[in-house]
């Protein structure tokens, strides 16, 4: 009869007394500095480091730590350092802005990964269970809290990798569960899968769990080989991305707006007339209207003057131009500090052709969660203005000399390109390229420039869609639609980017299923495996069942 390594041992120690001496010191600081080392290695594989090795590296010395980790409150711990060590160096970035929020994020999202450590299933089963646990706790922080945080995540680490075309697979998801799950394979000592294979064929069961989680992953990544990309429509965009430069760190409140908007129209009255542009793209903020009125009137940008100097431009080179605009939007109360993020089309005519205004907003930076009883306890929550959420679909429409027919954008403002269901939104109604202005302005460093262009190459692989990217001060980029980056401008620098943009049509997969059935399908094997680990716990040496604690 075979008996599983865990079976063999008796009850799982998490339900029995643990009789065993204490452990040397040297023995009880190992596992929690190779676990925090562990996450640390899976921060250094995320641009602007960017070695993608290095998170498959992180999680195999992350499911060791586990692996030796006998008792519960050891795993919890274990998960805790791992996500300690990823979150805390992934994001350091926050620290420049809102230290308490920095700390803060970094225990939150750290506890998810000790939750899962605690949740998954031990014994054998677990090379199933951990990874699709830790997955789950992942795809959690995409949506929360406030609406969800997607900075530093797995699938960013793994943009310039060779896993990066699982994104048209099944997206962000999909791809942070080939990680864990590779990783965890590796370290779980089996045989190799020949091997493997002739070992279940005589009956040993216990390589079965490792034998699976080799064999999905196999099965997953030869999908992407056959996986649809979408079709070229065959038609091109000739576009002008425009960066108007400036320093990097910087905020509202340490530059004047009107230099911003004077900055990128000077970028903008270089480029030449004679160039047969279909438009212009220009980041977001890059008009602040409040700031631009010469009256007490709440004016919007259809009415302020700037819109005539964009209008000159557009008329000059006979081509749309994409604005980033923020309007007040405080009219009917003067207190209430509201206002809007949107990208407006100003047309070679001055009409304005269509409007996307951001959906996604940013917590702490664009309104603030829980205000009225952050109120109650500092008075730094009214330096944070309320951005007026948007309810219009992701894209922007409006016509171009060189189409016959209108084109469709798919249209996502600054931190929206950090969710994937934003951008395949878009696309589900029929865009044919995607466009993501922003500003990082007012982050010192390149961690958060660069994950964005990371978040723009992988929208770019789930969709099969091109790229613009507009940012003030960098990076600006533009991507085709296998994520490369074919072009991107400097730090600070002021550029214009040209290029000529497939068109492209059809679905990925993953715009035909979106997170859903992953996130399900992700549900029920983490159920089903620590059935089977319980189900492994009940039973004896001798095959009879008895009661165990779970």
């Amino acid at each position: 009869m075979n008996i599983d390594s865990d079976t063999a041992a008796g009850p799982d120690v998490d339900t029995a007394v643990d009789l065993r001496p204490p452990r040397p010191l040297h023995e009880r600081v190992a596992r929690p500095t190779l676990a925090l080392g562990a996450g640390a290695l899976t921060a250094l594989s995320l641009p602007p480091w960017g070695f993608w090795p290095l998170a498959i590296l992180g999680v195999v010395l992350f499911a060791v730590c586990l692996n030796t980790a006998h008792a519960r409150w050891e795993r919890v711990r274990v998960g805790a350092l791992f996500g300690a060590g990823w979150m805390f160096l992934g994001m350091g970035w926050m620290v420049q802005l809102t230290p308490p929020g920095y700390v803060t994020a970094g225990l939150v999202f750290s506890s998810y990964h000790a939750v899962a450590a605690g949740v998954a299933p031990t014994g054998r089963w677990g090379v199933i269970g951990r990874p699709v646990a830790h997955t789950l706790v992942e795809a959690t922080r995409l949506s929360f809290p406030f609406g969800g945080v997607p900075l530093a995540t797995m699938g960013i680490s793994q943009v310039g990798g060779p896993l990066a075309p699982l994104a048209s697979v099944g997206g962000v998801i999909l791809l942070t569960w080939v990680v864990f799950q590779i990783g965890f394979v590796l370290a779980d000592a089996k045989p190799g899968v020949w091997a493997a294979a002739h070992r279940l064929r005589d009956g040993d069961r216990n390589v079965l769990p490792n034998f699976i989680g080799r064999i999905a992953v196999v099965v997953v990544v030869l999908s992407s080989f056959v996986a649809p990309t979408g079709a070229a429509a065959g038609a091109t965009l000739s576009i002008a991305v425009v960066q108007g430069g400036g320093e990097q760190g910087t905020s509202a409140l340490e530059v004047p707006s009107l230099l911003v908007t004077e900055r990128h129209l000077e970028a903008t009255a270089t480029i030449n007339s004679d160039r047969d542009l279909d438009f212009v793209l220009w980041p977001e903020n890059t008009i602040d209207v409040n700031n631009l009125r010469s009256t007490s009137k709440f004016e919007d940008f259809s009415n302020s003057p700037i819109r005539d100097l964009v209008a000159a431009e557009a008329n000059r080179l006979s081509a749309p131009i994409i604005v980033g605009v923020t309007e007040d939007a405080r009219a009917d109360d003067p207190a209430a500090r509201r206002y809007t993020n949107a990208q407006v089309v100003v047309m070679p005519d001055g009409e304005i052709a269509d409007r996307y205004d951001k959906v996604r907003r940013v917590p702490f930076g664009e309104y603030v969660p829980l205000r009225g009883l952050l109120e109650q306890i500092t008075s730094a929550v009214d330096q944070v203005g309320e951005a007026v959420p948007g309810t219009k679909r992701a894209t922007l429409t409006f016509e171009v000399q060189s189409q016959a027919e209108p084109v469709q954008l798919a249209t996502v403002i600054s931190w929206e390109v950090f969710f994937g269901g934003r951008v395949r939104e878009g696309v589900v109604d029929g865009a044919t390229m995607i466009i993501n202005p922003t500003n990082g302005a007012s982050y010192t460093g390149t961690i958060v420039q660069s994950q964005q262009v990371a978040s723009s190459r992988l929208r770019a692989i789930e969709t099969g869609r091109w790229v613009g990217q507009a940012a003030p001060t960098g990076f600006s980029a533009v991507i085709d639609n296998d994520g490369n980056v074919l072009q991107r401008t400097s730090v600070s620098e002021q550029r214009v980017l040209y290029a000529d943009v497939e068109l492209r049509t059809g679905n990925t997969w993953y715009t035909q299923l979106g997170d859903g059935p992953f996130i399900w399908l992700l549900v029920i094997v983490l159920t089903a495996s620590i059935a089977l680990a319980r189900r492994d716990r009940a039973i004896r040496v001798d095959g009879k069942p008895h009661a165990t604690k779970t």
